[in-house]
């Protein structure tokens, strides 16, 4: 699922900027345990202000009745927004965001993921911010197959969590997204 236009590019730049006042921390990955692996995924998670944070969320929440239309699903509740930044030469390996893992028993309620872009690959937008970084999205059974969507500022791409996908790698520039998952009633 993709809508357009959920930010608009004003409301991406505030974002942006927040993160730049923000503190980066390398993203962990989720695995047995939850620690770094830099052959495995590369970016930053980056703190921002509770003001916009709480924008963020709101925003996210709004969405809601179309995704859960889309996926015939109820969601009732959402793990909580966080920001990834790439800078050149970060990527996500191929994954699952559904699991069931010591370290973080609730990725096992992940239903569906949310990836909000912050701002637009150069494959999309001659002004984008950076280049490379599509996200790869597999298709379920059968041969593997995949679909390539190009970050565009301001789009929402939700898809099933237990769909396998990947963050290819970011030429140049800086990619900034909000993430999240939403859980389901049960």
């Amino acid at each position: 699922m993709v809508i357009d236009g959920v930010l608009d590019e004003d409301a991406c730049d505030q974002v942006r900027r927040a993160m730049d006042r923000g503190a980066p921390e390398a993203a962990e990955v989720l695995d047995r345990t939850i620690e770094l692996q830099e052959d495995v995924r590369r970016s930053s998670h980056v703190e921002i202000d509770a003001v916009t944070l709480e924008r963020l969320e709101r925003t996210l929440d709004e969405q809601r009745d179309r995704i859960e239309q889309f996926f015939g699903l109820q969601l009732p509740s959402r793990e909580g927004v966080s920001l990834l930044r790439y800078t050149a030469g970060g990527f996500f390996k191929r994954h699952r965001d559904h699991g069931y893992v010591d370290s973080w028993p609730d990725a096992a309620r992940r239903r569906v993921s949310l990836v909000l872009f912050l701002c637009s690959s150069r494959e999309v937008d001659a002004r984008g911010t950076f280049s490379g970084g599509a996200l790869r999205v597999y298709a379920e059974g059968g041969p593997v197959s995949s679909d390539d969507i190009h970050p565009r500022a301001g789009t929402l791409v939700a898809f099933l969590a237990t769909t396998l996908h990947e963050v290819l790698p970011v030429h140049d520039g800086i990619r900034d997204t909000v993430v999240d998952w939403c859980y389901d009633a049960g």
